[in-house]
């Protein structure tokens, strides 16, 4: 590296509906789950809080709702989303470019992590699916305070990476992660791949915006990784 040179920004990614197309999975889960115990809710309004914890999930239904739901209750909801979401599984493919995306960044000594609202036991099976190497930093929800909007998963990942937040780059693919990382102080760049809409992504701080990781590895000299050329 010569004295006038810069380091690469390092890449937080978050996992479902970012680096995996799964974000579907969870919307019927979580409606499985909900008529499991008799509350009727549309999916449209499921998916626009997919990206948050399942904690977060359930608070954010009691509000819409205003519906009273005792501990137990929110408990259950979010055992019978864990346990509907791993029986569809099976139909959780890597987005288009993931692995190339990630295989890449390594191949360049980009620094990269995942940070991702999702439970470890959830998370885990698609870790594998996607061949992260053990190195690799991955900060699920059982690890931090609070998920996103709040900005502790990405905070926590580039603490893993050693580096400085300010320089880092979040991958997400819904607002909740534009939001955690415009509180973070990290630059925001958004994937289609979950279901919002671009103009959504860019108002809650996405600095660019692309249709999957496959796009984004395209485009990744927009973002500052020279790649391949150097």
């Amino acid at each position: 590296m010569s004295p006038l040179s810069v380091a690469p920004p390092s890449f937080l990614f978050d996992l479902d509906g970012t680096l995996v197309d799964s974000v579907y999975q969870h919307v019927l889960a979580w409606r499985e789950a909900l008529e499991s115990e008799g509350i009727q809710l549309s999916v449209w309004r499921i998916h626009r809080r997919i990206g948050m914890s399942g904690g977060l999930f359930v608070n954010a239904l009691i509000q819409e709702t205003g519906l009273e739901l005792p501990p137990e209750v929110a408990q259950r909801l979010q055992r019978r989303h864990a346990e509907s979401y791993a029986r569809q599984r099976s139909q959780v493919k890597p987005l288009p470019g993931a692995k190339k995306l990630l295989e890449a960044l390594t191949q360049w000594d980009v620094p990269w992590a995942i940070a991702t609202s999702g439970k470890i036991e959830s998370a885990g099976p698609v870790l594998e699916m996607l061949e992260v190497p053990k190195h690799v930093p991955i900060v699920t929800r059982d690890q931090v305070s609070y998920a996103k909007p709040n900005p502790d998963l990405f905070l926590a990942a580039a603490a893993k990476l050693g580096a400085d937040i300010t320089k880092c780059i979040v991958v997400g693919d819904s607002i909740w992660d534009m939001l955690a990382a415009r509180r973070a102080g990290a630059l925001g760049v958004g994937l289609l791949s979950g279901g919002y809409g671009q103009e959504e992504l860019e108002k809650s701080g996405a600095y660019r915006v692309y249709a999957d990781p496959d796009d984004l590895l395209k485009h990744v000299y927009e973002v500052g990784i020279r790649g391949e050329e150097g």
